[in-house]
């Protein structure tokens, strides 16, 4: 008897297939695949590159004497200019950080998730386009204006409703925040719900589920990864965003009590002050171990996030 035919899937048969094509069009998968290599490679060294740059002008500092690593992540008294007593203490900008990101995602999560539900398994066609319209135009919307509607609108505002002697504050920078990385979360969040298969769809509406059920049961756990991605590049927008929190939570070096405190952040401190320290400083070095902590902060960010999604792959 002879041998049955391998199937038209089998890995013999595609490589006869791709034996028998073009040779241009051979070369050109080869030349498109070289391409996304060296992309994918080069991104790599382009931020190991950005990062050695920020370190290398950063390390003299650690060598000055009256400089102490310790106080410089652990004390809240922020004084470059002193001619006394210079003194470089981030802890009281590491928290602003955070209770701005914080506030924002506390804002941006549910609305973010819920229009990207919404927009994925409620809305008709007509109105999906026109929301997604609306939604692509907030995201194109510069931070320099988010900051300019902080500091003239939201901050009058915040002094009418919640009686704070000033209106740029954590509450006004987490607002302004939370509306920058809406269109994130929900860009993200929406494709995330798109790509679970409608078999799974079918299957739970063939088993008589509700739409909430549908939603809660099977659609959010089918795309976690994907909604988790969302959120953690709306944190990452929270941490690394500059101008607008400028402008919008006052610019104090003071660690929070409450939503309604001025405060100062990390890279809002770099973007004020950068320009006015003289180069080879210790004021103009310490600005840079302040890039070097933020790049830390994301990295472990982006770890614990990498770390949370092998464990929910896992289960």
């Amino acid at each position: 008897m002879s041998p049955a035919p391998a199937p038209d899937d089998s890995p013999a048969v595609m490589a006869v297939r791709a034996a028998r094509r073009p040779l241009w069009a051979r070369l050109g998968e080869k030349s498109i695949e070289g391409m996304v290599y060296v992309s994918g490679i080069s991104a790599i060294i382009f931020v190991l590159g950005i990062f050695v740059f920020v370190l290398k002008e950063a390390l003299p500092v650690l060598g000055h004497e009256d400089f102490s690593l310790s106080r410089f992540l652990f004390s809240t008294e922020w004084y470059p200019t002193s001619e006394a007593s210079k003194r470089y203490g981030v802890l009281a900008m590491i928290a602003g950080t955070f209770s701005v990101t914080l506030l924002a995602m506390v804002i941006a999560v549910p609305f973010g998730l819920g229009a990207a539900i919404y927009l994925s398994e409620f809305c008709g066609q007509k109105t999906r386009e026109t929301l997604k319209i609306i939604i692509e135009f907030l995201a194109a919307v510069p931070s320099v204006v988010w900051g300019f509607i902080g500091l003239t609108v939201m901050s009058k505002l915040i002094v009418q409703f919640t009686g704070a002697p000033v209106g740029v504050n954590v509450l006004n920078g987490g607002i302004v925040l939370a509306l920058m990385s809406v269109p994130i979360i929900v860009s993200i969040g929406e494709d995330a719900l798109k790509a679970v298969p409608d078999s799974y769809r079918e299957a739970a509406i063939a088993l008589g589920v509700t739409r909430w059920q549908l939603i809660w049961r099977v659609l959010l756990p089918a795309a976690k990864n994907g909604l988790l991605a969302a959120v953690l590049l709306g944190v990452g927008r929270g941490v690394g965003e500059t101008m607008a929190v400028l402008m919008a939570t006052g610019h104090a070096v003071h660690v929070p009590q409450s939503v309604l405190d001025s405060v100062r952040t990390l890279t809002a401190n770099i973007a004020a002050e950068l320009g006015e320290a003289s180069a080879g400083s210790e004021h103009y070095r310490v600005l840079f171990l302040t890039g070097v902590l933020l790049f830390t902060l994301t990295f472990a960010v982006n770890l614990a996030a990498d770390a949370i999604v092998r464990g929910i792959r896992r289960k």
